[in-house]
């Protein structure tokens, strides 16, 4: 097997068959046909075998003959190229093809998937791509709010997925310290410090109060060194907040950076806009021309005062990634940014970039409920609750898997009773016990089965050759469910989808438990069952922590768990 991560997408129980359909369609037919283009999936009723395809009734059409007679064409030639791997294939209704597998091709894809391990999944991208991801980028001036805990946990595990395909991913806070905001933060501090009442467009809640009190001098310190102090205390608490809740960051990039030097950031930005002819002067100010590039309008760069506007930060800031080498840009930004796309991107294809290339993904909002009633748990940060709040009230693990648990652009009520629940109700902790349950099982298997187990894990696809009697339906949808990682993978990281993970994971542990209450596996009678059933069990445990880890999500080796709980699960 490889041991390069990067090159173990190798389908696992479809494998060979998607590549025989794949070649009898294309004989068939007479047209080209590649292996991706073959879909599989169960067949619409129990009992038509364990695959199915409507590769014939998609083809019709480009090869100008009947679904049905291409199907027949399609099975009688996969009898003959799969041999013993295939035991059944018919065709139904107007073109479905319903394939029975044979045990060895069974065999020969647990092997497979096995001594892939923990990098079963991975690596499959086709091109790999040098990517920033961008994420949080709070501005350094409040605490960390639960709309920060579902973009930093969506983030992360995008940022992770994108990895793990292959790609070459760099993640990146933008912290905001330039700029008015940070000047309403320094007066904020002063007035606490002197007992008055914060500016109306100050910062109201108490954690300002807290910075007051953190600063000797916060009562006759100028504005501006109160602003960068509390913006570094900020910035502190954001980051251990952020390291409590497992979201990593690579670099933490300050907007003030962009202002500083002769020439700045931002000057040399501007300078190569105003030489292409997409910033120009009028009455007093720079404008940016948007509106050719897909703006609903021009938009000002810099202010007729000379003041630039933060966009002017933006650009300069965009062009930077740029100059980075980074050859796509992915920014997860608020609900409120919908507008904020279309001239990002007007300014992006302004140096000749690729508006594709740059990716502004919206992150719809959170909130949190119980008893079906919307609740506030913050008081010293104001009116919001915060990631800490969060992760103290439900747990790191429980918060990420139900902010992750949805797509980014679906709003979402997250049920912080149902997710405190140590039960089969609660998705996350379900597919966490299943983790944990294999890993129990396969401390009680015999001698023989740790020794296969061990071999697998060593990369020894052999090691499950020739084990065990009949393969049980139960093992059957379990080894298709896992060869169908790959695939999820891949389309949950080009859909920047990380939900689909988790719906793949609770899947797996539904199957799992499908099979541990169908197949005894510790102390399994007959010639190598139990060592059979003992490999499936560790791929199977394998799987899930990598889809928990993906997630951030912790997979945990023991869990306690009442019998009648585990009863109910299965």
């Amino acid at each position: 097997m490889p041991n390069d991560p990067h090159a173990t997408a190798a389908h696992g129980i479809d494998a060979a068959v998607r590549t025989a359909i794949a070649q009898r369609a294309a004989a068939v037919s007479g047209v080209e046909v590649a292996p991706a283009e073959v879909v599989l999936s169960a067949p619409r009723q129990a009992g038509h075998g364990d695959l199915a395809t409507n590769v014939a009734m998609v083809l019709a059409k480009r090869a100008g003959k009947p679904p049905r007679e291409l199907a027949e064409g399609i099975v009688a030639g996969l009898l003959e190229d799969l041999g013993d791997r295939l035991a059944g294939a018919e065709v139904a209704g107007p073109g479905f093809i319903n394939l029975t597998l044979g045990e060895p091709l069974f065999r020969e894809a647990l092997g497979t998937v096995g001594a892939v391990g923990r990098r079963w999944g991975g690596g499959g991208v086709s091109r790999a791509d040098k990517i920033n991801v961008e994420f949080v980028s709070a501005n350094p001036t409040g605490p960390m709010h639960i709309g920060h805990a579902r973009n930093a946990a969506y983030g992360d595990a995008l940022a992770r997925l994108l990895a793990f395909h292959g790609h070459d991913v760099d993640t990146e806070f933008y912290v905001n310290d330039f700029g008015s905001q940070v000047k309403n933060l320094g007066r904020s501090i002063r007035a606490r410090a002197l007992g008055e009442d914060v500016p109306e467009d100050g910062y109201k809640g108490e954690y300002v109060k807290d910075l007051a009190a953190s600063i000797p001098d916060a009562a006759t310190a100028d504005d501006e060194r109160l602003a960068a102090e509390g913006v570094a205390a900020m910035l502190d608490r954001a980051k251990a907040t952020l390291e409590t809740f497992g979201a990593h960051f690579d670099r933490f990039f300050s907007e003030k950076t962009l202002h500083e030097g002769d020439p700045s950031a931002v000057d040399r930005a501007l300078e190569l806009l105003r030489e292409s002819g997409d910033l120009e002067l009028e009455d007093g100010a720079w404008w940016l021309r948007s509106e050719k590039r897909g703006d609903d309008k021009d938009r000002v760069v810099i202010r007729a005062n000379g003041e630039p506007t933060y966009f002017a930060s933006d650009i300069a800031y965009m062009r930077d990634k740029v100059e980075r080498g980074y050859e796509r840009s992915i920014l997860a930004v608020g609900a409120d940014h919908h507008g904020y796309i279309a001239r990002m991107k007007a300014a992006y294809a302004s140096f000749g970039n690729d508006p594709d290339d740059l990716e502004l993904l919206i992150m719809q909002l959170v909130n949190l409920v119980e008893n079906g009633e919307p609740i506030k748990m913050s008081k010293r940060a104001g009116q919001f609750v915060t990631v800490d709040d969060l992760v103290s009230y439900i747990g790191v693990d429980a918060a990420r898997w139900y902010l992750l648990q949805r797509s980014h652009d679906t709003a979402i009520e997250l049920d912080v009773e149902l997710a405190r629940k140590e039960s089969s109700e609660n998705p996350v902790y379900y597919v966490q016990y299943a983790h944990a349950r294999a890993c129990s099982v396969l401390d009680r298997v015999g001698a023989e089965a740790q020794g296969v187990v061990e071999r697998l894990d060593g990369g020894d696809a052999a090691a499950v050759a020739g084990l065990g009697a009949a393969v049980e339906p139960a093992e059957r949808t379990l080894i298709i469910k896992l060869g169908e990682l790959p695939d999820v993978v891949a389309h949950a990281a080009d859909r920047r989808a990380p939900h689909r993970i988790a719906t793949f994971a609770l899947e797996l542990a539904q199957t799992f438990t499908a099979f541990y209450r169908d197949c005894q596996i510790a102390g399994a009678e007959g010639d190598g069952v139990e060592a059979w059933r003992a490999a499936l069990t560790a791929v199977t445990r394998d799987a899930l922590a990598t889809c928990l880890d993906l997630l951030g999500v912790s997979a945990p080796e023991r869990m306690e768990r009442r019998e009648d709980e585990a009863a109910a699960a299965a």
